[in-house]
């Protein structure tokens, strides 16, 4: 019966069934087993429960109700499915799985997904998704996620753990110690510059290997959070990067297009220098300079926000005002696209 079960979708075992036996003793006996390499116990029988489970069994997996011991099982028959070739198997298990990341408030985070996407207002909230307990049981199970998405190319299960460990960082620069983490493991260009920058904004690292410093912990007891020598190269290339676009930036007000109304209704020239007047007035401000120097994104924000109050410029026509206000966004949307790149060493 397993033969016959093994051998359906187009599967791994159906061309091995077809293999000539040879001379020796087949396998598939309790005297001669056969055996599959990198697969536990626990994982196979997991695979062939659900290719005989009932209709009535499968809900235990499908219901809103799931348990992280019924998610485990779901990942082990994704993984399973996917090593054995069982693709309609694969799919519906990953789809599964995202469903129930997704789901809101989610069953299998220690903290549900409705609250972890809030702002971190909620004192208790934010509490209960930095403690020790929940960062070890989030963190787990975002890595077998991520990696399992990984695994299979599920554009939508890698998206969805994406949006979930940024959420988290909010709450705790372990998270973001994570994801940064997943993301050099993985190759995950979308979660690594937003990593790398959330823990270059928390500024308290050391270096693994040094003197004292714990081997698998991820804060050594002073707190500071432990990262790989060339992590500490990346985090200190994307400082020095980030800085120096700063003092471009600075230096240089962002250009803008004058509409055509401009052009014919205005003085040009007064509405260009009414927005260098601005630029340099709020680029030292002091909303601005309480921020990070490296925080480009986050002081573009808060020279925009002083824009958009500046109310009515005598000397800028409105919509070139809109004009740069849109070139403000646009500025901080390629640099946050381009976070990777700030962050790679000088050897990448």
């Amino acid at each position: 019966v397993h033969r016959t079960l093994l051998g359906k979708d187009g599967s791994l075992f159906s061309s091995m069934f077809q293999l000539p036996q040879g001379e020796h003793e087949p396998e598939g006996t309790d005297a001669c087993p056969i055996v599959l390499q990198g697969d536990t116990v626990a994982e196979f029988k997991h695979f062939l429960w659900v290719l005989y489970a009932l209709p009535h069994e499968l809900l235990e997996v499908t219901s809103p109700q799931i348990d992280l011991t019924r998610l485990s099982r779901l990942i082990d028959i994704a993984r399973i499915s996917f090593k054995y070739h069982f693709k309609s198997l694969e799919t519906w298990a990953l789809d599964v799985i995202t469903d129930h990341v997704t789901r809101k408030p989610s069953p299998i985070f220690s903290v549900p997904t409705s609250r972890i996407t809030a702002t971190a207002t909620n004192t208790a909230t934010a509490a209960a998704l930095a403690s020790p307990s929940a960062i070890a049981a989030n963190g787990a199970l975002i890595s077998r996620l991520m990696r399992l998405g990984q695994l299979c190319t599920h554009e939508r299960l890698l998206t969805t753990v994406i949006t979930v460990v940024r959420a988290l960082m909010v709450y705790s620069v372990q998270y973001a110690h994570l994801a940064m983490t997943l993301a050099d493991e993985l190759n995950l260009r979308a979660l690594q510059g937003i990593a790398y920058f959330a823990v270059m904004q928390q500024g308290d690292i050391v270096t693994r290997g040094s003197p004292n410093v714990p081997e698998d912990a991820i804060v050594d007891e002073d707190g500071r959070l432990i990262v790989s020598p060339q992590q500490k190269l990346r985090l200190l290339s994307g400082y020095h990067r980030l800085t120096m676009l700063w003092e471009h930036l600075r230096a240089t007000p962002l250009k803008f297009d004058h509409a055509l109304a401009c052009g014919a209704t205005w003085h040009q020239h007064g509405c260009s220098q009414c927005w260098l007047d601005f630029w340099k007035e709020k680029s030292k401000s002091e909303a601005v300079l309480d921020l990070g120097l490296a925080d480009v994104p986050g002081r573009l924000r808060a020279i925009e926000k002083e824009f958009a109050r500046w109310g009515s410029a005598t000397y800028m026509h409105n919509d070139c005002r809109l004009t740069v206000r849109k070139a403000i966004q646009d500025k901080i949307k390629l640099i946050e696209d381009a976070l990777p790149d700030y962050f790679e060493d000088e050897e990448t």
